[in-house]
């Protein structure tokens, strides 16, 4: 199985910095030419290779990790995305609801990404914690997926056990994993709160 990271910021250096400290190859790409990229992709491990767009995207597992507004950029660089996985790791802070059809983020990004199979997945932290060793104490940090693709799972929790996460499945998209949708510039938290007040 092969994993590239699609953006190079902070959650995608932070995804980076994962994938180094269990020596497990991973490609990234942004915007920005393979060269620019290649001075932090070193300092982060040698199994950080920086690469173009093109390149990246012939891994079997894509995670993207670039701003919200960006994924239809990505999508369009593939004819097809058949036979990819791809690992929903963005959130839509500051996207007005109204602008995803009704739909959560993950499931409006789908449709970008015609014939992937698409989890959602890695959001939830922020990118400091995500970078960070994920075993505290001896236990795990959790990371939630999601997914409308049940065989999707499967593999993207096999992958977050080998970064050192406890893997958590919500279900589908529109059901445990809108828990971990942000809406507009609410996220997590909060929505726990509204369900709990809902349930009242």
């Amino acid at each position: 199985m092969s994993y590239a990271i699609i953006g190079f910021g902070a959650v995608g250096q932070a995804l980076a910095r994962a994938f180094a400290r269990r020596n497990i190859e991973v490609a990234v790409a942004s915007r920005r030419p393979p060269e620019a990229l290649a001075p932090q992709a070193r300092a982060i491990g040698p199994t950080v290779v920086a690469k173009s767009l093109r390149d990246a995207l012939k891994a079997d597992t894509i995670i993207l990790a670039v701003p919200f507004g960006e994924h239809r950029e990505v999508a369009n660089a593939l004819p097809s995305w058949k036979g990819k996985t791809v690992i929903d790791a963005m959130n839509t802070f500051g996207v007005p609801p109204e602008e995803l059809d009704g739909l959560p983020s993950s499931a409006f990004v789908a449709k970008a990404f015609t014939g992937a199979k698409l989890v959602k997945g890695f959001n939830h932290l922020v990118a400091a914690t995500l970078a960070a060793d994920p075993i505290v104490e001896g236990v795990h940090r959790v990371a939630f997926l999601s997914s409308d693709d049940e065989d999707a799972i499967a593999p993207v929790a096999d992958l977050a056990k080998q970064l050192g996460f406890a893997p958590v499945k919500l279900g589908k998209l529109n059901e445990g994993g809108a828990l971990v949708h942000a809406r507009g510039r609410t996220w997590g938290q909060l929505i726990f709160q509204d369900l709990f007040k809902k349930e009242q």
